[in-house]
């Protein structure tokens, strides 16, 4: 990873879902990420949120950094544009890369994928194998039910309470961008 600049990981949907205030997130991110000067480290597709945050990111400026998995270069439009853009094997190449270049996680709304990416983030926190922070933007409450299954999932006994604490609920960009702020200074 470089030294020379803050890199944000953002999980998100290959799909636009069904409000338009996913899309409008997503563009409002990229264009703080640029505004910042901080780097967007993602899936490398150019469809659905990935894709609004990528091409908002670069019309604002910024730099960008993409994964994608050979498997997916059809499926997700590999968007050979960025500043970076890495191919790998498999799946589970893709996450470590990402998440291997960032200093910060961010979940946006998403479907199966974003899921898959968020809970092997907050499970490699769980084990100690990190300390990166991690937010989850519930846009118009997109992520209540995944945040009542945590809390579900604490209460039953399957996980330990602090483990609620390894992702951080942001409702807004603006309460987003002032955590990442305060990362990015440290």
């Amino acid at each position: 990873m470089s030294d020379h600049f803050f890199s944000v990981c953002v999980f998100c949907g290959s799909r636009f879902g069904d409000d338009p205030a996913f899309a409008g997130a997503a563009r409002e991110l990229g264009t703080v990420l640029a505004a910042k000067g901080w780097r967007l480290v993602y899936g490398a597709g150019d469809v659905g949120l990935m894709g609004e945050t990528a091409r908002a990111t670069q019309a604002a400026g910024g730099r960008t950094f993409g994964v994608i998995p050979v498997h997916l270069l059809s499926r997700e439009v590999g968007k050979r544009d960025l500043t970076q853009f890495v191919i790998t094997e498999n799946m589970h190449e893709r996450k470590k890369v990402m998440f291997m270049n960032a200093n910060a996680i961010v979940t946006l709304p998403g479907g199966a994928g974003s899921l898959d990416e968020l809970f092997e983030v907050m499970t490699w926190r769980q084990l100690g194998l990190h300390t990166k922070p991690i937010y989850l933007l519930n846009i118009n409450g997109y992520w209540d039910k995944l945040i009542d299954l945590v809390d579900h999932m604490i209460d039953r006994g399957f996980a330990d309470a602090s483990f609620r604490s390894y992702m951080k609920v942001v409702n807004s960009i603006t309460d987003l961008t002032d955590l990442l702020r305060n990362d990015a200074a440290q």
